[in-house]
Order: C-alpha cells, then structure tokens, then sequence
C-alpha cells in the first residue's frame, strides 16, 4: 500500500471550507475565548472566564503540529468516505462504516481548525515539516484514483485495506500527541482518536476477512 507525504490542495481545501462555516463552535463557547482574550488578559470582565481562557489557550509546539497534521489526514478519510457513498454494490456494513467514519472526523475538523485559528496559528501544514513528523498512511494520488474506479466488492475491499492504513498512520500520530501535547483539549482528542480508530482498525479487518 503506497503511503505519501504528499496533501492535495483540494484536501486542504475542503478541510478548511468545512471548518470555516464553524470553526470553534464544534468546541463549545469556551473555545473561542481564548482567541478573542489572546493577548489582552487584562481585559476579561471576571477572573472566571480569565482563568478559563488561559487554560484552554494554553499549547505547545506539538499540539499546534498534531492539529496541522490531522486536519488534512482526517479531510482524506472523509474524501475517501464520500467516494464510498457515492457507489452502487457496497456491502451495507462497508456503508455503514464509511458514513461512521464521515461523522466522527468532518466534526473533529472543525475543532481543531477553531483551536488553530484561537491560538494564532496557521491551519495549513507546514511545508517545512520537522523531522520525525510524518502523515503516515496518506494515501497518494494513484490510491485515491484506484478507489474512485473500483466497483463492489473491489471497491470494497480497497477502501477497507486503505483505510486501515490510514487509521494505523492516525493512531501514531494522535499517540505522539498524547505523550508530548500540552494542551488539555487537544490531548483529549488524541485519545479519543487512538481508541475510536483502533476499535475501528479491528473492524475493518473482521469485515475484509468476510469479503
């Protein structure tokens, strides 16, 4: 399976077209405070929302590096969803997977767009990645043409071989969040990545078994 760094501008696109509608309200009202408080701390009218803000304004480099890099990560797997959803013939717990999928992630899109966006920081991964950050499982241009011409149980069993590709690359990169992240909310999320999209690993893997 061909896994590459590289990210379409249309992926990056329709992340951030999707996140822009909403950014931060995915996270509830205490997300944007951080964003509209950053840098004017003394302006708060009660101690309350100040301590709240500061806590959720709080991060580091490696959370702003796991929001930047999952954003894309997560806009593929709804781009390959969708391609899913669009075909005849698909086994209905393949389907059923997909639209899961689609669900969970198009939200978490817009979290993490609204923290960038609080923090002051870009939404675009940056091209000058550091070393050792790596999108792992990304699918490259050729899978992503093989999974649009793929017809039933083909398609299928592709998208579910791609996809568990793609969630392992996932799961490193939450897991690495999870031991070097700062801030609560996105650690949180990590979490919540690794055990959703490992449960979610065991599955597909159950279900190409039965194809």
């Amino acid at each position: 399976m061909k896994k590459t760094l590289t990210i379409s501008a249309a992926a990056i696109a329709a992340a951030i077209a999707l996140a822009g509608c909403s950014a931060g309200s995915g996270s509830g009202s205490s997300e944007s405070m951080p964003g509209m408080n950053h840098g004017s701390s003394g302006m708060p009218s009660s101690s309350a929302p100040a301590t709240s803000a500061a806590a959720s304004a709080e991060f580091n480099d490696a959370d702003t590096m796991f929001a930047q890099m999952m954003i894309p990560h997560h806009a593929q797997a709804v781009a390959m969803s969708d391609i899913m959803l669009k075909k005849e013939g698909i086994p209905a717990p393949v389907t059923e997977l997909a639209t899961k999928i689609k669900a969970a992630q198009g939200p978490e899109i817009e979290q993490m767009t609204g923290w960038l966006q609080s923090w002051g920081q870009p939404t675009e991964t940056p091209s000058d990645m550091p070393a050792g950050h790596s999108m792992s499982g990304m699918m490259g241009e050729e899978d992503m043409a093989k999974l649009e011409a793929a017809q039933g149980t083909e398609a299928a069993k592709l998208f579910l071989t791609q996809m568990i590709a793609h969630h392992e690359g996932a799961v490193m990169m939450a897991k690495t969040e999870t031991t070097d992240g700062k801030n609560a909310e996105a650690v949180q999320l990590s979490k919540q990545i690794v055990s959703t999209q490992e449960t979610e690993i065991q599955e597909m893997k159950d279900l190409l078994a039965t194809l």
